[in-house]
């Protein structure tokens, strides 16, 4: 028997590549709906087929117009109107929250169904700490842009979690290396899929390894935080130094031991000149 859904908005959750992660009450609320938001029929279209529903899908995405928002806002007195994205949590990197927010000022009721997000799944494979991490959604696609966006967020103390394509991922990452410094990082990618992978490493080696590399499916890179820097003590940064000076030039050396050590720039380089003195 049908269950009869509250009239409003409900945000649903879908699963992120495994079908079989669909919980049973994100499959009632899609099998009861009175209508489906969806970026992509098709891709909705094969959900509702593995449950057996068969719901009017209305196309909701960036592209949609403050008239198209308006007319959906006007459906939820009296219709159960569910939203969902390709693939995961609605609004996580996807359109949305103009909606949610234009509901609520018109007074309907809005819910939210939970499950399978790609940036919380990719923190539990990564083995980097949690107890704190920023969510970048997708770095700009131009250098300039992105590696502003990356030294924007070089000193939050948070493990950053970002979305990337395989086509950028090799540059995506080489910015991260060069902006942040050789922190512990992993690139997860095709989560809850056939090939499911992490690569866990420091960023230098993810850079090296996906420089010419350009893997398939949808990517999820995870960044630890920045190391404490009094965690790195004076005598373990002389000595580096004084390694490093053998070859190099103090300002040189300097640049050198700090992304090593992932120490701000500005304490190698004064410890490097009292040593060359």
């Amino acid at each position: 028997m049908a269950k009869q859904l509250t009239p409003g908005l409900h945000i649903v959750a879908t699963p992120i590549g495994n079908l079989e992660d669909l919980s049973p009450r994100a499959a009632e609320t899609l099998s009861n709906a009175d209508a489906i938001l969806v970026e992509d029929t098709r891709v909705t279209a094969k959900l509702l087929a593995h449950i057996g529903a068969r719901v009017p899908m209305v196309r909701y995405d960036d592209h949609s117009s403050e008239a198209d928002r308006d007319r959906i806002v006007a459906r939820l007195g009296d219709e159960a109107i569910a939203l969902v994205s390709d693939a995961g949590t609605p609004l996580i990197s996807d359109p949305g929250y103009k909606l949610v927010r234009a509901a609520r000022a018109a007074g309907h009721e809005v819910h939210t169904v939970p499950g399978p997000c790609a940036a919380v799944a990719a923190l539990t494979l990564a083995a980097l700490p949690t107890d704190r991490f920023l969510f970048l959604g997708f770095l700009p696609a131009k250098a300039k842009a992105r590696a502003d966006a990356v030294a924007e967020v070089s000193q939050v103390r948070a493990t950053l979690v970002l979305y990337e394509s395989g086509q950028r991922l090799g540059d995506t990452l080489l910015a991260l290396l060069t902006g942040l410094g050789p922190r512990d990082a992993a690139v997860a990618r095709e989560i809850t899929k056939l090939h499911e992978e992490c690569v866990t490493g420091s960023l230098r080696e993810l850079a090296a390894r996906y420089a010419d590399d350009i893997p398939k499916g949808e990517i999820v890179i995870v960044v630890g935080p920045p190391l404490e820097a009094e965690t790195v003590s004076d005598d373990v940064l002389d000595a580096m130094l004084d390694q490093a000076m053998r070859r190099l030039s103090p300002s040189r050396a300097a640049a050198e031991v700090a992304e090593q050590l992932n120490i701000p720039r500005k304490r190698a380089y004064a410890r490097a000149l009292e040593r060359a003195k």
